[in-house]
């Protein structure tokens, strides 16, 4: 793959002691002491990359990129309603793909209108509350015979994701329709380790595979993304080459050469001197879904009891997602004046406008004291509002880092993913944690699978159920 050049811009100025003063920011000494460390990371991660580590090579998958987009081509032709049924790092990337890449109204929008692009409706059922469950369907019952639904979880036994495709292939079967041509699996290829694809075998799905050494939470740049991204009229092949772009520049241990490396060690010192909440403030709103993505990211990866030697450490920053300007009304008070325990990173998207045309605020007369805003646009009025922002925390002593990108298009997508993967799996050598496994969440299943009455496993004392 020829890989684009890569376009963010990382701005770290306002986390130094000479911007928001020695008591709460860094010197740069400090972040170029870890070089050697990060060099030493960086080599692991270099040598175990395409065997225990997957994510940057995803990017490279020119062969299963083709057969997503033939399959979504299919897909496209035979369904009104394209509908992903998965949670946690198979639901978030695809929101976050939705989110950015696709139209705000999307599924409001006439099927025949352009901006659709020829797609489906797209719907993520990323939760098992039966409000929700009762209500979406509501919207998709009654066309189940122009919907198909994409089943995503690498395990294929995942207890929320199971129980939705338990529901759905028994509403297919008792309208008499066929499962296997409503239904597409994205699952662990070996059938020893997926009950789901052992199904697929069995009945007839078509299927996706899920790398074996790519987890969920880094996922987004597999089938697992970018099926539903393609069904979506999204072009994978600009996200994947945008994604190819920022794991090339990655490719240096330089932390002023990487920035995925310099975020790390700055988020990494920014928490050792008591900055332990992470904000990622997107100055975007067909970006604010990235944020909800990264919060898993960052707290799946980082947040560790053990360290690799096995001693308790009980590590990890706190990810939060905001989103300007609409924070600004509402958690820029505590960011401000609260506690000094955060570290925020705005996104600016220097052309924020969706097909690069500016929204005038005002084409005629207004008031004399309205004239500073009618005589300018949206897009301005967005500009200035995150400049202030950066320069009222830079003033407020509250670090913050500036991620610029030029626009919100897959290329530039594909970038953010890359940068954030990389960072958190660099921050995992610096914590001297696994950043790829995730111990914690699997008490939850099983204590699950007890109450829920699995056999061979006990419902945990105390829980009212």
């Amino acid at each position: 793959m020829n890989a684009p050049r890569s376009v963010l811009v990382m701005n770290d100025e306002n986390v130094y002691a000479d911007a928001i003063g020695a008591g709460h920011g860094l010197q740069r000494a400090e972040v170029a002491a870890l070089a050697g460390r990060v060099a030493e990371f960086h080599r692991a991660l270099r040598a175990q990359r395409g065997a225990d580590i997957g994510f940057p090579e995803l990017p490279y998958d020119a062969a299963l990129a083709g057969q997503v987009r033939t399959a979504a081509d299919e897909i496209r032709a035979r369904c009104d309603n394209f509908v992903v049924l998965g949670i946690g790092g198979s639901a978030l990337g695809a929101i976050a793909v939705h989110g950015a890449l696709n139209h705000p109204f999307h599924n409001l929008l006439p099927s025949g209108h352009a901006a659709r692009r020829g797609a489906p409706r797209l719907f993520v059922l990323d939760n098992v509350d039966p409000a929700l469950i009762a209500a979406f369907l509501d919207v998709v019952e009654p066309e189940l015979d122009r919907t198909v639904f994409n089943v995503i979880t690498k395990s294929g036994s995942t207890a929320e994701t199971m129980s939705q495709f338990l529901m759905v292939r028994d509403l297919l079967r008792r309208r008499g329709l066929d499962p296997a041509e409503r239904i597409v699996l994205t699952t662990d290829p070996d059938p020893k380790r997926s009950l789901l694809r052992r199904m697929a075998q069995d009945e007839g799905y078509a299927a996706f595979p899920v790398p074996a050494n790519v987890g969920g939470r880094f996922s987004v740049l597999s089938a697992v993304g970018l099926l539903s991204a393609a069904v979506g009229g999204v072009d994978v092949d600009a996200l994947l080459a945008g994604a190819a772009a920022m794991d090339q520049r990655c490719g240096t241990a330089d932390l002023d050469a990487n920035p995925a490396a310099r975020y790390a060690a700055i988020q990494y010192l920014l928490d050792g001197k008591g900055k332990s909440i992470s904000v990622l403030m997107p100055y975007s709103s067909a970006l604010r879904r990235l944020a909800d993505w990264y919060c898993q990211l960052w707290a799946e990866s980082l947040g560790k009891r053990q360290d690799l030697a096995g001693h308790d450490v009980f590590v990890g920053p706190t990810p939060v997602a905001s989103v300007g300007v609409t924070d600004q009304h509402s958690v820029m008070q505590l960011y401000q004046d609260g506690p000094f325990d955060k570290v925020i990173t705005l996104v600016e998207v220097e052309d924020a406008t969706l097909g690069g045309a500016d929204v005038p605020i005002c084409t005629g007369d207004s008031e004399e004291e309205l004239a500073y805003l009618a005589q300018s646009t949206f897009g301005k009025l967005l500009a200035a509002e995150l400049a202030a922002t950066r320069c009222a925390l830079r003033d407020k002593h509250r670090p913050n880092l500036t991620l610029r990108v030029p626009r919100v298009g897959p290329a530039v997508l594909g970038e953010l993913f890359m940068f954030f993967e990389h960072a958190v799996a660099c921050s995992g050598g610096l914590y001297g944690i696994n950043p790829f496994d995730q111990p914690g969440v699997e008490l939850g299943k099983v204590y699950t699978y007890g109450l829920m009455g699995r056999e061979g496993y006990d419902a945990p004392r105390g829980a009212g159920v």
